[in-house]
């Protein structure tokens, strides 16, 4: 039987919770071209271009693209492994699990040029003369951006169904609803783009996609540190 300690935020959960805001936190170095020079259009440009080999500040973003995937694929182990087990919170925990992980490939996958600011790029991508990582990186991160979204989707929905996580029930299904809508967003911009028809201000969509799941990420992170009836279980010795 669960004892008031199992009840109780320990050092999973604080483990667990750090680990989530730290992912988040490193989910939008983007922001940093507010204050660097990076010559890429943050309305237009994909977020990926940052990370991009030919880029003077791509080591920088593909370190941190690095840290937040290994960071939030420790969260989802280490929560997958101590706290309590229910159908809704096992498939999200494995989804942010996939997120994490393609998001740590893919930063080991960048893009060579950036086809949005270099024409000779954009043709060369176009006429299947860039290296074969233009599109692992493309699957790379549409399977982060599947986990993200089952993720966000399945653990509110855990969070509302169990009773678990205050915060996260409350403020999730708003996030839901408009991370959909960015993605819906963003997957038009890259339809249009790839068929010629300009960017639709991608990078403008792909940036309020990352910022809503690095937001849900630190909510998370409170609804699990937080105390309550959150999903936390005893692990019998």
């Amino acid at each position: 039987m669960p004892s008031s300690a199992a009840r109780r935020p320990g050092r999973t959960t604080t483990a667990t919770a750090a680990l989530l805001l730290l992912s988040a936190l490193a989910y939008t170095a983007w922001v940093l071209e507010v204050v660097l020079s990076t010559g890429l259009d943050p309305v237009q440009a994909y977020v990926s271009e940052l990370a991009a080999e030919d880029q003077p500040l791509g080591g920088l973003f593909r370190a941190t693209d690095l840290v937040a995937g290994l960071a939030v694929l420790a969260a989802a182990v280490t929560a997958l492994w101590r706290l309590e087990r229910r159908p809704w919170a096992v498939a999200g925990w494995w989804s942010l699990a996939l997120f994490g992980a393609a998001t740590a490939v893919d930063s080991r996958l960048p893009l060579s040029c950036t086809p949005t600011a270099d024409p000779e790029c954009a043709a060369r991508e176009t006429a299947g003369l860039v290296p074969a990582t233009h599109t692992a990186h493309a699957v790379s991160s549409s399977l982060a951006m599947v986990g993200a979204i089952g993720a966000v989707t399945l653990l509110t929905v855990a969070a509302r169904r169990y009773g678990w996580w205050p915060p996260l029930a409350r403020y999730g299904p708003w996030l839901v609803g408009a991370e959909l809508a960015a993605t819906a967003w963003s997957l038009a911009a890259i339809a249009a783009f790839e068929a010629g028809h300009g960017t639709w201000t991608m990078g403008a969509g792909q940036r309020s996609q990352i910022l809503l799941i690095a937001v849900w990420l630190g909510v998370l992170a409170r609804s699990v540190a937080g105390g309550g009836a959150d999903g936390r279980r005893e692990v019998t010795r």
